[in-house]
């Protein structure tokens, strides 16, 4: 029998966790800028993030999973959410598990119990990469500007998520609503990504939101 020791990967309370972003202070923008701007962002940050491999056509992982974390397993370029919990197909036996925060060590134990005796992998790896949210009227038209990737809804229909290129670098864009999209980012990439959004948006008006 393997024993799996799961960590807390959070800091204890006297110290302050920081978001990719942290630097921008996004909270003091928040509510400034254009009114009415056609593009609205949030930093969903500090979000649990979970990568989860195992076979994903054996029934017993898709039920230990659906039981664990209460969504399907989705299939291929496929996302499925609720509330701020949502399950990302990454790859033929790869999932990309996003919780709220500070739900992490709770859900990959529940992971572990359901799945217990399967061939699985769960891995935090919360702190390398982060969620922004994008809405409004004209975040298409930025998305075109961005990525050669056709994001038509035709093309690009709620419950996708796939790979691309984006501003020269490499992201994920996600679609969980019909008006609000997500880009998935390496926390590496961050100030990269939050400038170049900024200067995206600027002739549509860009808005922080909270």
């Amino acid at each position: 029998m393997t024993t799996v020791n799961v960590y807390e990967q959070r800091p204890a309370t006297a110290a302050k966790a920081e978001a990719p972003l942290h630097h921008a202070d996004l909270a003091k923008l928040v509510g400034k800028g254009r009114k009415n701007a056609g593009v609205k962002l949030r930093d969903k940050k500090l979000l649990g993030h979970l990568t989860l491999r195992g076979n994903g056509h054996d029934p017993a992982f898709a039920e230990g999973v659906a039981k664990a974390v209460g969504l399907e397993l989705p299939g291929a370029l496929a996302l499925v959410s609720s509330g701020e919990t949502s399950l990302q197909w990454l790859g033929p036996d790869e999932w990309l598990l996003i919780v709220p925060a500070g739900e992490e060590v709770a859900t990959e134990n529940r992971l572990r119990e359901a799945l217990a005796g399967q061939h699985i992998a769960v891995v935090n790896v919360s702190g390398g990469q982060s969620l922004l949210e994008l809405s409004g009227p004209n975040v298409r038209q930025v998305l075109m500007k961005s990525t050669s990737y056709d994001v038509h809804p035709d093309n690009f229909p709620v419950g996708k998520a796939v790979g691309t290129v984006f501003a020269k670098s490499q992201l994920v864009i996600r679609r969980p609503s019909e008006d609000v999209w997500e880009l998935l980012v390496r926390r590496s990439f961050s100030d990269y990504w939050w400038l170049w959004l900024q200067d995206a948006s600027a002739e549509y008006g860009l808005e922080i939101t909270g």
